[in-house]
């Protein structure tokens, strides 16, 4: 850990000595809802003929027992009162985009929430498609929330900041390796920004500061318990040069190659204090075709108190059309969510945009392939282009369909913050992108956003029995 950090956690310690210690009930009530005896596994492995799972859904008979909704909340009035002046115009934009993940906070039925980069779209200029920010100056925020009734209600909300208290923002950081930023019409070029970050994932340690994925990078950030970013782990090589934090080199250097707005996604914080983190989707290695028709992507583990990974795995999605059916394209396919179960289990979510599963893992000691030669961009075939990794010994993470959230009627699309309540019940979040569509028709004459009417909603699912 940098002396940067150990002096920043120091003060938060000191300032928040509440936030320090994380109940029990957090880690309990997944353990015990979520536990599955090791007879019910499969053979490490062991899938079916098509790639599937070898064990059917539990809670095909679920069903949503509750759904609240985030009311309208100007994007401006809430940006500008964590950061005074940040937006001077949110073009018609309310708070959005706080579905990219979902923590248990201290109370039950209270969670911590993330924001993603913040409003943005692709508009097509000429052959070119524009990734465009309408609100540049838009910081990512933590938010609590809770579910009173049917509406959504926001507790507290802090803004990530940088070494000097800055905001990071959520614009892309550096030519070459991120998109290109623009002003909401596509017409004008805006500035990168070193310190932004694209956040997903989130969880809350036992000291009370956080840890968050991003897709920029990839990278993992540790903040502190106020939001301020004490380090940012990126991979090896990544040179990102400016930022106004410690950025420390230290992910393998493959995961420089990620697909673009596909980095980080998922991320959950084990019993021991390791952390897990998910790459949204496979690789483009050794190129894009053979990124958007693999199956294969990869988790690494993470020890904070080594500032290393220690363990890489393979994951194999199942086929599209059995995700969702009638969908043919293999490169819809994305984690969004991992829970920690305890021990070596994880809830790892698989979806598209219209649907999602969600399946038990365990990480085995004998699935780990850090530093093998499928980190290496030298190896032909890559990972990413193997139809067959088991046939090649590739060791792939043992999984087990839990229940297949597509068949919920009452699930909404875009599912990305998943957490657990008692031994039943699943609580889902999704994110409505900030009610942004693509295209030149995302905003009228006026420069005012034409909301999509997509909502954020958390929504309690009760599975017809405890899985086990």
């Amino acid at each position: 850990m940098t002396s940067a950090s150990r002096v920043l956690r120091a003060a938060s310690a000191a300032l928040h000595p509440r936030v320090l210690r994380r109940p029990a009930a957090v880690v309990l009530p997944l353990s015990a809802a979520l536990a599955l005896t090791a007879a019910a596994w499969p053979a490490q492995g062991a899938s079916t003929p098509h790639g599937g799972t070898a064990a059917e859904p539990a809670g095909s008979g679920a069903r949503v027992v509750s759904t609240s909704t985030l009311p309208d909340l100007p994007l401006a009035a809430f940006s500008n009162r964590l950061l005074p002046g940040s937006v001077a115009d949110d073009r018609g934009i309310d708070l959005g985009g706080i579905g990219s993940d979902l923590y248990p906070a201290e109370r039950p039925g209270e969670y911590w929430t993330v924001t993603d980069r913040g409003p943005n779209g692709q508009t097509a200029v000429g052959k070119e498609k524009r990734r465009t920010f309408p609100v540049p100056g838009f910081d990512p925020a933590i938010v609590k929330i809770r579910a009173v009734g049917d509406t959504v209600e926001v507790l507290k909300a802090f803004p990530l900041t940088t070494s000097s208290g800055r905001p990071v923002t959520g614009l892309p950081n550096q030519p070459g390796h991120d998109e290109a930023p623009y002003t909401y019409d596509a017409a004008t070029p805006l500035a990168y920004d070193p310190n932004g970050l694209d956040t997903e994932g989130l969880v809350r340690d036992r000291d009370g500061s956080f840890w968050l994925v991003d897709e920029y990078g990839p990278s993992l950030v540790h903040v502190s318990p106020r939001g301020r970013v004490l380090e940012r782990h990126v991979p090896k090589g990544l040179g990102l040069e400016g930022a106004d934090y410690p950025v420390i080199e230290s992910l393998p250097a493959i995961f420089r190659q990620r697909k673009i707005n596909r980095g980080f996604e998922g991320l959950a914080l084990l019993p021991n204090g390791d952390l897990v983190m998910a790459l949204q989707s496979p690789l483009p290695n050794p190129d894009k075709n053979s990124g958007e028709e693999s199956r294969t992507t990869r988790l690494l583990r993470f020890s904070p108190r080594r500032e290393a990974v220690t363990a890489e795995y393979a994951y194999r999605f199942d086929p599209v059309g059995e995700v969702e059916p009638g969908q043919t394209r293999t490169s819809e396919l994305k984690i969004s969510a991992l829970v920690a179960l305890g021990g070596d289990r994880l809830l790892v979510q698989e979806r598209t945009d219209k649907a999602a599963r969600l399946y038990e893992i365990r990480l085995r000691r004998g699935s780990d392939i850090l530093g093998s030669a499928w980190d290496s961009a030298a190896t032909s075939p890559s990972l990413e282009q193997l139809a067959d990794p088991a046939g090649a010994a590739v060791p792939l993470a043992a999984k087990r369909l839990v229940v297949d959230l597509g068949r919920v009627e009452g699930v909404p699309g875009k599912i990305e913050g998943v957490a657990v309540e008692g031994s039943r019940t699943l609580v889902l979040l999704n994110d409505n992108d900030f009610g942004m569509t693509d295209g030149s028709g995302a905003f009228d004459v006026n420069g005012r956003l034409v909301d999509s009417g997509v909502e954020t909603r958390l929504v309690r699912v009760r599975l017809d029995r405890p899985v086990r």
